[in-house]
């Protein structure tokens, strides 16, 4: 597995915003493991820490279009996307970026300039494993006739088709997988752009007052005035630069097909969001482990949290009494009139559900399941419940006594029986089936 990133010691860039022409300094600083890329506006009094996520991303904001923007704790940053993008291409997961302005230095309108820079100060690697979120199921947005598809892959790729009705910048095609070389040599070096016929008119409305002829490739209709490209095909290597800056708001790089038509931030952005919810439903819904219990470890509601993402009102096991890895683990719930659940079922004859007694012995099979080391990392969820058998009723003062077995377990699901008693006396019992998922991808 790779390990996370950072740099190895302090460097400082300063430039010009694209959009706002304001001087900016920016300091790079390293991070600890799991701190992610964070900006702190060091020109406000109050100096807010501003984490480059989805979660914090402006869209579409009226002040600050045909950029990526974020914001919170009353400060913004704009124009990350081409930072972010050199971040994702040299592999840094955490980052401390110090700015003493609202944008970020646009340096000669490409990635390659922070690459180098940060390259040079050095990129070492951490102690804890790196995280990547994979593509469960395809995704597609739409907008303005742009679209953008993200499909299950084992490795990263972009397909990229580019459309404008111009004389010079015509349609374009480039498909190309991501890693560090392609990165620096392939998109990093390719310069943002615009039409000259539209350069005029941005200006006058507060866009592009930092860029010139050197930071930004200005198309008229003969070609590029005043500059030469770097490739024949600058232009959708740069978008693909952007896609890759605004995809990196996810926190993680991706295993996925990117398959996009025509998409600008707005677009990536929602995108952007798409994988983050699906990423947490995936996180959140199933059973996942944090720890590793030793065999036959008595585990009390505090550890269990370690192991389960469940928390109350939703955590149904009080205690762990005897585990075997991957074989068999017994777990007890103590129902009491306080239980949230009893305000509402039967409030005058006060009966424990039926499907959170199920839930309960779930919770205790998945803990058995994903505690063996090949299981290390993963997460549990339901794909079937069989031979489901109601016996007799549960009630407040009563102490469910949950045992689970294994069947088969396999890499990628598992069978668990599971019966719960009180006072030695079957109450219900079920066949599970989980499928088993890694939580990091």
């Amino acid at each position: 597995m790779e390990k996370q990133r950072t740099i190895e010691k302090e460097i400082s860039l300063k430039g010009i915003g694209l959009h706002t022409a304001g001087n900016v300094n920016i300091v790079f600083k390293p991070a600890a493991v799991d701190t992610g890329i964070n900006f702190i506006r060091t020109d406000l009094a109050t100096h807010p820490l501003i984490r480059a996520s989805i979660d914090n991303a402006i869209s579409q904001p009226a002040s600050s279009p045909r950029r990526t923007s974020i914001g919170s704790e009353g400060g913004r940053v704009c124009t990350i996307e081409h930072l972010m993008s050199a971040l994702l291409g040299l592999g840094i997961d955490n980052l401390i970026i110090e700015i003493d302005n609202e944008e970020v230095p646009g340096l000669d309108g490409s990635s390659l300039s922070f690459v180098e820079a940060l390259a040079k100060t050095g990129i070492k690697e951490q102690e804890k494993e790196k995280r990547i979120y994979a593509i469960k199921d395809p995704i597609i947005v739409e907008e303005d006739g742009c679209s953008l598809i993200a499909l299950p892959s084992a490795d990263f790729k972009v397909s990229y088709t580019l459309q404008y009705n111009h004389a010079f910048l015509k349609s374009d095609f480039l498909e190309l997988g991501l890693n560090a070389d392609a990165f620096k040599n392939e998109i990093a070096p390719a310069r943002t752009f615009c039409l000259e016929e539209e350069a005029g008119e941005l200006q006058k409305h507060g866009v592009g007052l930092g860029a010139n002829y050197d930071n930004t490739l200005v198309v008229g209709k003969q070609g590029v005035i005043k500059n030469k490209m770097r490739f024949e095909n600058e232009f959708v290597r740069h978008k693909i630069l952007d896609l890759l800056g605004d995809l990196y708001l996810v926190g993680y790089p991706l295993k996925a097909h990117i398959i996009a038509i025509k998409s600008g931030h707005s677009l990536n952005l929602k995108l952007v969001k798409k994988i983050e919810q699906q990423r947490l439903r995936f996180a959140l819904g199933g059973i996942g482990i944090n720890y590793h219990p030793a065999e036959s470890e008595v585990l009390e509601a505090e550890s269990i949290m370690k192991i389960l993402p469940h928390r109350d009102p939703f955590l149904f096991v009080d205690r762990i009494t005897h585990l075997e890895r991957g074989k068999r683990a017994i777990g007890i719930k103590n129902v009491t009139i306080n239980d949230y659940f009893f305000k509402g079922h039967f409030p005058g004859k006060p009966v424990m559900p039926g499907v959170l007694m199920l839930e309960a012995m779930a919770q205790v099979g998945g803990i058995m399941m994903l505690s063996p080391e090949e299981n290390r990392g993963k997460l549990a969820f339901f794909l079937t419940i069989n031979n489901v058998k109601f016996r007799k009723t549960v009630v407040p003062g009563d102490q469910l006594v949950f045992e689970v077995v294994a069947g088969k377990i396999k890499s990628k699901t598992g069978q668990v029986h599971g019966q719960a008693t009180v006072d030695g006396k079957v109450v219900v019992e079920a066949d599970f089936m989980f499928a088993l998922d890694d939580a990091q991808r």
